[in-house]
């Protein structure tokens, strides 16, 4: 394309996007990318690191709990919110200067900027009314918290994003969702010393997941005193003073210090000018791409959660390197989203790969399940009531392990692992072949012998 400013223009500077800007950058391409806000995108900023920080920090209440089965004397421990978040802000400082350092290093030019497509190779900085020409464009703009339809008072409702900035912990928390940040944020602030009321419209927490995770995570909540509420949802929030009160369906109420919705998050499409460039959106709100993430214009593309396929940042990476060879590295490169393991950072901790027992059954003639639930070593001692689950999914066929689901101690770390076993088609007998690191948690993987379930399904006639 003659007369062009850029080879790539970014726009957004998450963690897809500022992968894709490097490695096309790598390549030798010319490459400008555009962020309103700060480098790094929702995982950096507000979103996966900063929430381990504050999981990290919900968990020294047990470890303080438990050291005394161990022999420990220690004096009360006290919390502070405001040093936890003023460290945590440290970091995040820390992180964005990396990416921003990376990214020079790399050769790309940053805007601070809101980046809006005037058509398909042209895009506006709203900053300055700079227009640059463009001879590809990648859209990375991830996506945002969606409260859903409008309710009374919903002003006063908080996200997953000013959670991360309260000036202090409240007392008394009641989160709406079910989700990965809903369970885990109720595992944050009941950790840190809130009651925790979590409110969700469906029969039970975690939709998706295998079914056995989902009870028994939800068992273990309800254990730690967190108030799980399904079947429900917030109608109206109502501040009285100081106290906010919840109405929820059911017709009953609750008062609390913060209402927080994690009930999902949309992409990020509005106000990017995609219908001027003629950039078709999906059935899922996200922008529609191909297996090269090349959307409906063919020098555009997108990656990430602007596309609603798989939300999860590891996979944004994937797919911002594999748009990055494909284009401008002449290696067509197609990312796989089968079988991607994910961690869920509630207390216990959930691990998962592959398929659950429902999706094993509706897709396989032959299924076979192996389970074990178990009190960890580490609670015999500390008195703590707790239990572990480890379940492979098993194709009877083939023998091959086709999903495992995890909840326990270091859950995410054991999948990652795991995940490289079930992406090499492992069997069950691989798996029995392996010898047993004892005593860990990690063992019961490789000394599940005995079939809990067994299901086989009729061949249509």
């Amino acid at each position: 394309m003659p007369g062009h400013d850029v080879d790539l223009f970014v726009i957004g500077g998450g963690s897809g996007g500022v992968r894709a800007a490097r490695i096309a950058a790598g390549y030798g391409a010319s490459v400008m990318i555009a962020e309103e806000y700060r480098v790094g995108g929702t995982c950096v900023i507000r979103g996966c690191v900063p929430k381990k920080l504050l999981v990290y920090a919900a968990r020294f209440s047990d470890e303080f709990a438990d050291a005394a089965g161990y022999g420990w004397t220690l004096p009360q421990p006290s919390f502070d919110w405001a040093t936890l978040i003023a460290n945590k802000d440290r970091e995040i400082v820390r992180l964005e200067l990396a990416y921003i350092s990376g990214l020079e290093r790399a050769g790309v030019k940053l805007v601070k900027s809101r980046a809006v497509l005037e058509d398909a190779h042209t895009v506006r900085l709203d900053a300055t009314g700079t227009k640059i020409r463009a001879r590809h464009i990648l859209i990375a703009t991830g996506a945002a918290p969606d409260f859903g339809p409008a309710i009374p008072g919903i002003g006063h409702v908080i996200s997953s994003n000013e959670a991360f900035h309260l000036e202090t912990l409240p007392k008394r928390v009641l989160i709406q969702g079910g989700g990965y940040i809903a369970v885990e944020f109720a595992g944050i602030f009941a950790g840190l010393g809130a009651e925790v009321t979590q409110v969700y419209r469906g029969e039970n927490i975690l939709r998706g997941f295998d079914d056995d995770l989902r009870v028994h995570l939800r068992a273990e909540m309800e254990r730690r005193g967190i108030r799980v509420l399904t079947g429900n949802t917030v109608t109206a929030a109502m501040m009285t003073h100081h106290t906010l009160t919840a109405s929820l369906s059911d017709g009953s109420a609750v008062e609390v210090d913060k209402i927080m919705f994690a009930t999902g998050r949309r992409p990020n499409v509005m106000g990017l000018g995609l219908e001027a460039a003629g950039v078709r959106l999906a059935s899922n709100g996200g922008i529609e791409v191909d297996a090269f993430s090349q959307s409906s214009v063919p020098h555009i593309y997108a990656v990430g959660d602007v596309t609603n396929r798989i939300n999860l940042t590891p996979v944004a990476i994937r797919e911002g390197h594999a748009f990055a060879d494909t284009v401008f590295g002449n290696k067509p490169t197609a990312v796989d989203h089968a079988d991607v393991p994910t961690a869920v950072f509630s207390e216990p901790e959930i691990g998962t790969v592959g398929l659950t027992e429902a999706q094993a059954c509706a897709r396989l003639p032959k299924v076979d399940i192996y389970k074990s639930s178990f009190r960890p070593m580490k609670a015999t001692l500390s008195g703590r009531d707790t239990r572990a689950l480890m379940k492979l999914v098993v194709d009877g066929t083939s023998g091959r392990v086709v999903g495992c689901h995890i909840l326990g101690p270091d859950a995410g770390e054991m999948i990652q692992l795991v995940g490289i076993a079930v992406k090499l088609k492992a069997t069950k007998a691989d798996f029995d072949a392996v010898m047993a690191v004892h005593p860990t948690v990690a063992e019961e993987l490789v000394t599940l012998r005995e079939k809990t379930a067994s299901y086989t399904r009729q061949a249509a006639e």
